[in-house]
């Protein structure tokens, strides 16, 4: 009476965690099959549902063989897939990831208001500095935090799902104080309307020990683009051009 037939033998290991194939998971993919030789086995471990769809399809059109799929602890899925030859594209594909750009388009709407274009997005912008409970649309400096937090939040859980740790619940809650608002508006002179620093608080609920999510923390900072961003000296250069 026979039984389930072996799972293939891994020459290598990657997990992609909650990353779908549209989001860099192919990349690493790619990345970790490059030293295998043709026929050489990876293993990706994924938390994504979509990938159950889209890996195979990956697979038939660059001549990969999925050889077999396995539900592991929670969530996760193993692939098994055998590599055909040499990813002779993966270095200028690497390079295109490197040299990526992301572009928006802000229009001013009237009086204290803009617009922000952003792919297939579309957002209100309001005045720099409001002093208000209530406004028809967050400050810029609001969406500065919101995005520094976004980064953080869901970089922080991918990083997590890479490790099979569960996030029951995630929230960061962050403060800035500008070095003096006042220059902006045109009252003082001395400081810079800047931000002089941020502080807050990452809550984090999940089945792992401190050490760990600590661990994991400061990985996720110093990956995060846009805590890298602010924490680095980065240039600017925006020159004004009549219309």
């Amino acid at each position: 009476m026979g039984g389930e037939a072996p799972l293939p033998v891994a020459d290598t290991v990657c997990d992609g965690g909650d990353l779908d194939c549209g989001s860099g998971l192919l990349l690493i993919i790619r990345n970790a099959m490059q030293p295998l030789p043709a026929g050489g086995v990876l293993e990706l471990r994924s938390r994504e549902v979509s990938v159950k769809e889209d890996l195979p399809a990956w697979c038939r059109l660059v001549g990969h063989t999925l050889l077999a799929t396995a539900p592991a602890e929670g969530r996760v899925i193993r692939y098994f897939v055998q590599k055909k030859g040499a990813d002779d594209a993966l270095r200028a594909d690497l390079e295109r990831a490197r040299s990526f750009a992301w572009i928006t388009r802000v229009r001013w709407t009237g009086e204290m208001q803009a617009r922000a274009f952003i792919r297939n997005h579309s957002f209100a912008v309001g005045q720099p500095a409001s002093f208000e409970t209530q406004d028809p649309a967050p400050s810029a400096v609001e969406y500065l935090l919101a995005a520094l937090g976004g980064c953080l939040v869901v970089g922080f859980q991918w990083r997590a799902s890479q490790r099979g740790i569960d996030i029951r619940n995630l929230e960061i809650s962050l403060k800035a104080q500008a070095d003096n608002i006042l220059v902006f508006l045109g009252i003082e002179q001395k400081g810079h309307p800047g931000l002089r620093a941020v502080e807050g608080s990452l809550y984090v609920e999940a089945e792992a020990d401190d050490e760990v999510l600590e661990a994991l923390w400061e990985e996720t900072l110093v990956r995060s683009p846009v805590t890298q961003s602010l924490v680095r000296q980065v240039p600017i250069h925006v020159p004004l051009k009549r219309v």
